[in-house]
């Protein structure tokens, strides 16, 4: 493995999303270690853009869909400098700027507030369109929850990438089989879920996602096929690094308590 630091960064992100539930007594902590890796993967060797100008014209746009999961962004944005650390410490507060769904107003690095379902991959859409009809090279990064594909905005969306040919849009679906009610498969079963996604005309490829290198290679390779879009379909654990929580849909709603806090940052070689 690369010696990056992109595992370290990893493990940053999901100590921070812990402490930041904690202190909030806020949820979606699980929802938050799920995509932890693709996040390092992303910020630390993927992503085109620049902590010290957020606004920079050519930077690539990174769009979180699942915008519950917003403390593992958060967190990722301070790790990487794009606003002080200290900010993660008012996260899900009264008044605070750090919303407990994605919020863009006075955030360095957030491209736009999300956390309605099924909104950002239309968004991301219009980002690629727009890169295309000026003659932008930037590319558009969605991670989308596996939810999502409930959503018939997202299967608009779907259809309207490849039929203007977005190769310089990816969609990264975190596939953790657990949503907000139960497992993904007795809500509503989405497999196969590749095949659906190919047959709407995008290039799909099923990954790890919590292997780095399977990550980066995947991100790295897009678009797969030339004039279509690229779907990353990342099989993921639910509460992914913290032994109790893992598999477990009650993290999708429950938060940390000061003892599970102390246990899960152990686990993970982490101190408070």
């Amino acid at each position: 493995m690369r010696q990056d630091g992109c595992q370290e960064l990893a493990v940053r992100i999901r100590s921070h999303a812990l402490q930041m539930t904690h202190r909030a007594r806020s949820s979606h902590v699980g929802s938050c270690l799920s995509i932890a890796d693709l996040l390092a993967v992303l910020y630390q060797r993927i992503l085109r853009v620049n902590p010290n100008q957020p606004e920079w014209e050519e930077r690539d746009r990174f769009l979180l869909s699942k915008g519950h999961a917003a403390a593992a962004l958060y967190a990722v944005l301070a790790e990487r400098g794009f606003f002080p650390s200290e900010w993660l410490e008012t996260y899900c507060q009264d008044g605070a700027r750090l919303a407990g769904h994605i919020t863009h107003h006075g955030v360095p690095g957030v491209e736009v507030s999300t956390g309605s379902l099924g909104h950002g991959l239309a968004m991301g859409c219009g980002m690629a369109l727009a890169a295309k009809c000026d003659s932008k090279a930037f590319r558009v990064f969605v991670l989308l929850s596996d939810g999502e594909c409930d959503e018939g905005s997202t299967w608009e969306a779907a259809l309207f990438a490849p039929h203007h040919r977005l190769d310089n849009l990816a969609a990264i679906v975190d596939y953790n089989r657990i949503q907000s009610f139960g497992s993904v498969k007795d809500v509503l079963d989405l497999d196969p879920l590749a095949e659906k996604w190919k047959a709407f005309g995008w290039g799909v490829r099923e990954i790890n996602g919590h292997d780095l290198e399977e990550i980066e290679a995947s991100l790295r390779s897009a678009p797969f096929k030339p004039g279509q879009p690229s779907c990353v379909i990342a099989h993921t654990v639910k509460g992914r690094g913290v032994s109790f929580m893992e598999h477990k849909l009650a993290w999708h709603y429950q938060s940390p308590n000061a003892k599970q806090l102390q246990q899960a940052l152990a686990e993970l070689g982490e101190q408070q």
